[in-house]
């Protein structure tokens, strides 16, 4: 009760805190610094008051965006002072509409929607300034007015109120208007251009005196600063302020228009106190002349010190009143914990013993869990470690399924290309084991696929499709089912033009589960369709997959996406990963899907139209043509187009060299390359030694071997300037992102996962070949411009290169042959040999006459050698043999092509 009583006299004395928010047009001139100096002090006389001054910069777009601040803040109440009338109005009825007062200043809104309004009254200080001119003179006098800022409430009520005088008045007459926006530097090139075209002007009347000291300026400038006054409005007291101008004489007169910044905090406190105000609150304004401003200005910094002295009572108050809180609250804690130490004090005597006794229970209690947590942990160790051993066990025996069922494909696959079988029904059992085969393999990359989806190692590889045309290939896949069982089966878009971005590999098994479903689940003469449509308000296409199938129970339909969960009117063989496997693949692409159950059961596949939801690295470039073989269960057929240009020589057929251990796998290949190839095999033992005596013109390896890998191989032969330049082909059972970039790392030029198409495999060889007959190109048209810091950036380069330079530094000798070059090169004559015939295409001898023939024929059109020191320069045994040779390549004697 006495902590209660301490803590609960602290609270006692805190009163309701207000915050009041002030949108400022700017504070870069003294008037409204002033305001808000007042503002302050004022606001400081009450501690319940937090003033909070936002400068707008004169700029109304950041005003706007500071009361929509000050709004969301939810403030007490609002103070504006607006920089425009027009655009300020809408933002300060919302505030005003929300429940929040509101107090403008200075200058007014288009609306009524405020609580009050405060400030001079800018008529009024038109019509005084006009009059104070009127009362002047009985002559005929001419005024130029130079107003502020147009469409602000100020410039437009004080030229009002002046013009309004000056019309009535017989012996004034304003010649010309110029507009500023309350700035000195706005006005000047305007009035120098009006006293040029203007002259006999007697006065000038400026709507604040940072404009009208910029006018004097001018007016000073032309000399005329006797013959031309002018009247200024602010009347603000300090240097360059209103007062001191018109004391210097720089300014006629002066109308007083007072800031009102502590009205305004006491006009806020009425309203936040709920007190009745008037809507309008006008301040008094004044003129200052030289008769009056030596006292305005003795009152203006008597007020000043007053409230200097004022501030300053108010800080010392405020830090007496900071240190006796102090003292109170140091009392109350240093009571309240003599209160909690006696408590403590007497519960610590009653506790120790129980302390003491619960430890040693506690002791022994942690002994056991720590010998069970032990035990546990072993357990956990040996069951992930089975497990692990399982999983590995059964993924290794998935990969090696590959392999036979790509025999087991290919080998029908030719069955048929080759027009072999010829009995309808021989036919038929061949195209049902075709079938069957792809069936297997799909369950097996299924299995595959849910344990990279669980590891989380699926990388998504998208590009641009047709999805139509994607659709519509799958969909031929399933017509033969659908008309052996009668079942109507259709598919239909309302664009067939609409592209997405898909990984073409990934959606092809999604559409394969979602119809197999549907095929195994709906009855014979039922129905089953397609549907793509395209939401043109939106960015999203959906695809509706449905069937008048058993359906799903009710009740099951939250459960259809888990991990091996089958229905309970299921009675068919299923694994029950096929559904999991498709939502997973949906969310990759940053898609939905969502099952509906009515007579039958509708999927609805929903994706984004564009690439932007994906990361770069998720998206892949390829041909928008969708390739049949790589989506339908349908035999793929070779295209020959691609190469038609490349013609092989029948005199020295393209090797090829097979590095792989699978009897069954080399004795297919070979088979097949064998009509178009001369093929030769390594079971892997002898890969390297084998490439670099045959140097072949491209390499098939598979990964998995029995010494080293085939990436090893690879990287080997890839990193050895006798081999680097031949193409290789990796075949393997491992299809993940590890193993890709392995691949790549490794140089390989292609990367096949079984079980693959051999029809794919050819075209690979023929594109590799041909590509390489490009590069070969290339080198022979661009010999003499290659180098080592070229751009071409391959091994070749650095070879030939190599070989240029080792040729150039003996361009003189007669006795450097082909031996010589290898053993400079460190590789064996014969492997110069093919490696020049792989890259060039040329005999090495006719090359090293080449290069000096091209070095003796510049040598003949740029120095003054003769015939005879040019043929030794260049290496010939003698002239007579160099003019013979330089005759035969380039139908001139060297004589004839000097001259």
């Amino acid at each position: 009760m006495s902590l209660i009583f301490v803590f609960g006299c602290s609270n006692t004395s805190e009163t309701e805190k207000y915050t009041i928010g002030f949108s400022q047009t700017g504070i870069s001139d003294e008037w409204r610094k002033s305001m808000n100096q007042a503002m302050e002090i004022q606001a400081g006389f009450y501690p319940e008051l937090e003033l909070k001054i936002l400068d707008s910069e004169d700029d109304i777009d950041n005003q706007l965006k500071d009361i929509e601040q000050l709004i969301s803040e939810k403030i007490d109440i609002l103070i504006v002072s607006p920089i425009k009338s027009k655009p300020i109005t809408p933002i300060v009825e919302k505030a005003f509409k929300s429940g929040i007062p509101v107090l403008v200043v200075d200058r007014k809104t288009e609306g009524d929607n405020y609580t009050a309004f405060l400030g001079g009254d800018n008529y009024e200080v038109g019509t005084n300034a006009a009059n104070y001119l009127a009362s002047l003179t009985n002559e005929n006098k001419r005024v130029i007015e130079i107003k502020g800022l147009a469409g602000s409430s100020p410039a437009l009520e004080r030229s009002l109120g002046f013009n309004d005088i000056i019309n009535a008045t017989k012996n004034l007459e304003v010649v010309k208007a110029i507009e500023g926006n309350w700035e000195s530097y706005s006005i000047k090139d305007s009035l120098r251009d009006v006293l040029e075209s203007i002259k006999d002007i007697d006065y000038i009347f400026v709507h604040n005196d940072r404009m009208a000291l910029g006018a004097w300026e001018v007016v000073r400038e032309k000399k005329l600063q006797d013959h031309i006054r002018i009247i200024g409005v602010d009347g603000l007291n300090g240097p360059n302020g209103g007062i001191q101008l018109v004391k210097e004489g720089k300014l006629l007169a002066t109308i007083l228009y007072p800031t009102g910044g502590d009205e305004a905090i006491q006009l806020a406190l009425k309203i936040l106190n709920g007190e009745r105000v008037a809507k309008n609150n006008i301040l008094s304004t004044t003129v200052i002349d030289s008769r009056n401003a030596d006292i305005m200005n003795k009152q203006f910094d008597k007020i000043y010190q007053q409230q200097q002295d004022i501030d300053y009572q108010r800080i010392k108050i405020g830090k007496q009143e900071k240190r006796y809180t102090t003292q109170k609250q140091t009392l109350q804690l240093l009571l309240a914990l003599l209160i909690i130490s006696i408590i403590l004090g007497a519960y610590s005597i009653y506790s120790g013993y129980n302390i003491r006794k619960k430890k040693r229970e506690l002791e022994l209690r942690n002994s056991k869990i720590t010998i069970q947590r032990n035990q546990i942990k072993k357990i956990a160790e040996e069951v992930k470690i089975s497990n692990e051993a399982k999983v590995n066990f059964f993924t290794g025996l998935s990969h090696e399924f590959k392999t036979p069922i790509t025999l087991i494909l290919s080998s029908t696959e030719s069955l048929t290309d080759n027009k072999v079988i010829r009995d309808n029904k021989l036919l038929s059992e061949v195209g049902l084991i075709y079938n069957n085969s792809k069936r297997l393999l799909r369950l097996i990359n299924q299995l595959l696929d849910f344990r990279k989806i669980e590891d989380r190692k699926f990388i998504l590889k998208a590009s641009k499709t047709n999805l139509y045309q994607f659709s519509y290939l799958i969909f031929n896949d399933f017509k033969r089912e659908a008309q052996k069982r009668s079942i109507n089966f259709t598919i239909s878009t309302n664009n067939e033009d609409l592209s997405v971005f898909i990984d073409r590999n990934l959606m092809d098994k999604v559409y394969f589960n979602l119809l197999s479903n549907a095929f195994k689940f709906t009855p014979n003469n039922g129905v089953i369709s397609i549907d793509i449509q395209d939401d043109f308000d939106s960015n999203f296409v959906k695809i509706h997959f449905k069937d008048s199938g058993i359906g799903i129970p009710k009740k099951e339909i939250d459960k259809v996406f888990q991990a091996f969960f089958q229905g309970s009117n299921n009675n068919k063989t299923s694994s029950g990963i096929g559904l999991h496997l498709s939502k997973e693949f949906i969310e990759l692409h940053k898609g939905s899907i969502e099952v509906i159950s009515k007579h039958g059961t509708e999927f609805v596949i929903t994706l984004y139209k564009d690439n932007v939801h994906l990361d770069s690295d998720e998206i892949i470039y390829e041909a928008d043509v969708v390739d049949s073989s790589l989506l339908s269960s349908h035999l793929d057929y070779e295209d020959d187009s691609v190469t038609e240009s490349l013609v092989l020589n029948d005199e020295d057929h393209y090797s090829v060299l097979i590095i792989e251990d699978n009897l069954d796998l080399v004795k297919y290949l070979r088979g097949k390359l064998s009509l178009e190839y001369s093929v030769h095999v390594s079971d892997g033992t002898d890969a390297v030694e084998k490439a670099l005596e045959l140097i072949p013109d491209i390499i098939l390896c598979d990964v998995s071997l029995p010494e080293k890998s085939g990436f090893d191989i690879c990287e080997i032969l890839k990193k050895d300037l006798r081999t680097s330049h031949i193409p290789i082909i990796i075949l393997t059972a491992l299809n993940n992102k590890e193993s890709y970039i392995k691949g790549l790392e490794s140089g390989a030029d292609l990367f096949l996962t079984k079980p693959f198409s051999f029809s794919i495999l050819a075209q690979s060889i023929k594109t590799l070949i041909y590509n390489r007959e490009k590069l070969r190109y290339y080198f022979v048209n661009n010999v003499h411009n290659i180098d080592a810091s070229g751009n071409f950036g391959s091994m070749e380069q650095e070879f030939i290169s190599m070989l240029n330079k080792i040729i150039d530094n003996n361009m003189d000798n007669s006795k450097f042959s082909v031996e010589n070059l290898a053993n400079d090169l460190n590789i064996s004559r014969i492997q110069l040999y093919r490696k020049m015939k792989a890259i060039m295409g040329v005999n090495v001898s006719d090359y090293i006459q080449n290069i000096r023939l091209e070095k003796a024929k510049n040598m003949l059109l740029n120095t003054p050698l003769t015939i005879s020191e040019i043929a030794y320069a260049t290496g010939f045994s003698s002239p007579n043999y160099f003019s013979t040779s330089f005759k035969n390549k380039y139908d001139k004697s060297p004589k004839s092509f000097r001259a």
